[in-house]
């Protein structure tokens, strides 16, 4: 059975929404938690909250310093900086780029340095921020939608790779949840993930009982897992039923 107490965690994107309530759950179970944001001012004000250590900057370049502030040792990573992307296959190159960087490659960065101390000790633990996106998708956000299947994979290939040498990995997939993101998905978000939206805390308390039961796949809405029962149970049913949600929104204006 997994516990965090004691343990040295990092948490990115930490200065607000999922990435703050998960910073606060795992210092209230008795970790020491180093919180990442790309904005100073908040990592700074979780941190004191907490009685954690702030250390701003891009996800992407955090481990070292993370790592030094916790005394050369990270347990737990969790990778929750992330970028909603909105867009079609003719957003721009740049658009596409920033998502694949933050949403995927600063997950790999992390695990680059990680992972050797990781199989050395023979214990470690890698948490990514995925989203409901990830295992099943998001109109009218083609960037997010592909890398959060990115995510995903990456996740789910670390698992099966490294688990019998002591790295777990969860992969958080919630639909909406009621952060700045959801307010920046606009009418799409409103249509498809408004209505059944939880907190924040909700996430936090998912990824727990996730990591007490040691389970890879984390959801916060239950439901998610009959919906990719269902889109593998039957791809053509699947798409037309979200090819229907596509049409109410563009009939709606988007």
């Amino acid at each position: 059975m997994g516990t965090v107490q004691g343990a040295a965690v990092v948490v990115t994107g930490a200065g607000g929404g999922i990435g703050a309530a998960l910073a606060r759950r795992f210092a209230a179970e008795g970790a020491r938690v180093v919180v990442n944001d790309i904005d100073p001012g908040r990592a700074k004000a979780v941190a004191e909250e907490i009685g954690g250590t702030a250390v701003a900057g891009d996800a992407s370049a955090v481990v070292e310093e993370a790592r030094d502030a916790l005394g050369g040792t990270v347990d737990v990573y969790c990778a929750n900086a992330g970028l909603g992307s909105g867009g079609d296959a003719f957003a721009d190159e740049d658009v596409w780029a920033a998502a694949w960087d933050v949403n995927v490659m600063a997950h790999v960065r992390a695990v680059r340095t990680l992972l050797p101390g990781w199989l050395e000790r023979g214990e470690g633990r890698f948490v990514s921020t995925v989203s409901a996106a990830g295992l099943l998708t998001m109109i009218g956000a083609a960037p997010y939608s592909v890398t959060k299947h990115g995510a995903y994979a990456f996740a789910e290939w670390l698992s099966l790779t490294y688990r019998h040498r002591g790295v777990k990995v969860h992969a958080i997939c919630p639909q909406g949840v009621r952060t700045d993101m959801l307010t920046a998905a606009g009418s799409a978000g409103d249509l498809v993930l408004a209505p059944t939206a939880i907190e924040p805390e909700d996430v936090a308390d998912a990824l727990l009982a996730g990591i007490a039961e040691e389970r890879f796949l984390v959801l916060p809405h239950p439901e998610v897992a009959e919906y990719y029962r269902a889109r593998a149970a039957d791809p053509e049913r699947w798409l037309g039923n979200m090819n229907h949600i596509q049409r109410k929104w563009e009939e709606n204006g988007r």
